[in-house]
């Protein structure tokens, strides 16, 4: 049998035939693992990591780490290309959320019946999560979490529409059972809550090891009412093949390597947690979260999981969730009419979330200032965003110094300031009080020259940028 688009194993090959996979064998599923995954996402060309020979478990039942960790791989995960640099990366994506949104409707998945997926079909009394090298990811968290790199697929009970989102999943129960723990206000927990009003219980599928693009659509905004599998299908060029899940009728993506599918009841819990996020902190104490009665666990022979474990920035998914977020940013700020927008950032040390830069044009009176609200609260951006600082088009806004710079030599605090409280947070932000409702607040700085002092504001003390260059084509020798 071919392997089925989406296929990790395709991904795999590609990535190992431009020297970007390194193999790994021996290491431990208990810290071990995660450490020399945190050690790589640290380093400066940090390569993908396939564990093999992993302790307690038989050779060939792998973990792999860092698949979206450079541009390269990324760029070839999104398939815009196969040598990109971080720039040529930037421009790449440059309008593509739009387009990929906008065509998704055209590339609708497509089911089959056949699948390498089917090689293992284990019903659900017998299954056991820990039959697979399942890590303890880092030395405080409270289990060990299968959903890192995970795609929950989950529907709307009343227009069916699909959600495919990335959730941290610890497993529970001796390995028959893991827990959801979807984001209140994500589609995918709102899905979940709609099938509890209704029914009582909701339906879920998750897959865990599939090409890293479900996990760039499952850990980003793709906009509501578009399937993250349309989506990854409209970035890959084709309907993506689904098989349909024999107890729940929600769609597996065929080339997955372990899926389960079951139910979740609001009654059936479990304490989960703590666990490192992509803060950089261990988000709270055990609490309950949904637990999962599988039905069916499918898995193909000498499975692969997706690992994406979180923790400070640099971690295994930051890179990926700065470039996209940074592009949705960009092209809904300009959908949004708003004329004069050069570049947004969303910088990858506040995880692609809390800390964005948006470059303007600063055409009028007020310009900058709108800018940073719409960008505070656009749905590409709300969630947990904590600081928005527009800056001149003379400041690049992916070079946090020169970002810094700018808001030190160009911002009044007292004026240019403004301080939104009662903004959509998180459980998992480290700043919320344990039991507070999820809020909170978010700063948008304004460091643009003052409008009114455009013209008479100092000029910068650097030479023209294309003298600089002509000393610098004289002077490479010494330069270089």
């Amino acid at each position: 049998m071919s392997e089925p688009l989406l296929s990790l194993r395709t991904w795999l090959d590609t990535v190992a035939g431009f020297g970007e996979l390194r193999h790994v064998k021996g290491a431990h599923w208990d810290v071990e693992l995660g450490a020399i995954a945190e050690l790589s996402y640290q380093r400066p060309k940090p390569l993908a990591l396939l564990f093999d020979d992993i302790v307690d478990y038989p050779s060939g039942h792998r973990v792999l780490t860092g698949s979206t960790g450079s541009a390269r791989r990324l760029g070839h995960t999104l398939r815009l290309g196969d040598d990109l640099d971080d720039a040529g990366l930037k421009a790449a994506l440059r309008g593509k959320p739009s387009q990929w949104a906008a065509a998704a409707a055209d590339h609708r998945t497509e089911v089959v019946t056949d699948a390498p997926l089917l090689a293992n079909v284990v019903e659900g009394p017998d299954v056991d999560l820990l039959a697979l090298p399942v890590p303890r990811w880092h030395s405080e968290d409270g289990g060990r979490f299968v959903g890192t790199g995970c795609f929950v697929v989950t529907s709307d009970p009343d227009t069916g529409v699909i959600n495919g989102g990335c959730y941290r999943m610890e497993v529970q129960d001796e390995g028959r059972s893991t827990t959801i723990a979807a984001v209140p206000g994500k589609h995918g927990a709102q899905h979940i809550q709609r099938w509890f009003e209704k029914e009582g219980r909701a339906p879920v599928v998750v897959s865990f090891g599939h090409d890293p693009v479900l996990l760039v659509t499952g850990g980003t905004e793709v906009p509501s009412g578009i399937s993250e599998l349309d989506y990854a299908g409209a970035i890959v060029g084709a309907p993506v093949p689904v098989l349909l899940g024999e107890h729940t009728g929600l769609p597996i993506p065929a080339g997955s390597e372990i899926a389960i599918e079951g139910w979740l009841r609001p009654d059936h819990l479990r304490d989960e947690g703590p666990f490192g996020e992509w803060t950089g902190y261990y988000s709270g104490g055990r609490r309950p979260a949904p637990a999962v009665e599988i039905t069916r666990l499918y898995h193909r022979d000498n499975p692969v999981q997706l690992g994406a474990p979180p923790g400070k920035p640099p971690h295994d998914y930051s890179y990926m969730r700065t470039v996209m977020k940074s592009a949705m940013i960009e092209d809904a700020l300009n959908s949004s009419g708003v004329a004069g927008i050069r570049g947004a950032w969303a910088h990858e040390a506040g995880g692609g979330r809390l800390f964005i830069a948006v470059s303007i044009d600063n055409r009028y009176a007020g310009h900058s200032r709108q800018v940073g609200h719409l960008a505070a609260q656009l749905p590409a951006a709300a969630y947990m965003n904590r600081f928005v600082v527009v800056v001149d088009d003379d400041i690049d806004p992916t070079d946090l110094g020169e970002v810094v710079w700018a808001m030190s030599t160009r911002c009044d605090p007292v004026r240019d300031i403004d301080v939104v409280p009662g903004t959509w947070g998180s459980k998992l932000d480290p700043m919320l009080v344990e039991g507070a409702p999820p809020y909170n607040s978010r700063a948008v700085i304004d460091a643009c020259r003052p409008f009114e002092r455009r013209a008479s504001f100092p000029a910068v003390s650097t030479g023209d940028p294309a003298y600089l260059d002509a000393v610098l084509e004289r002077w490479a020798d010494v330069l270089k």
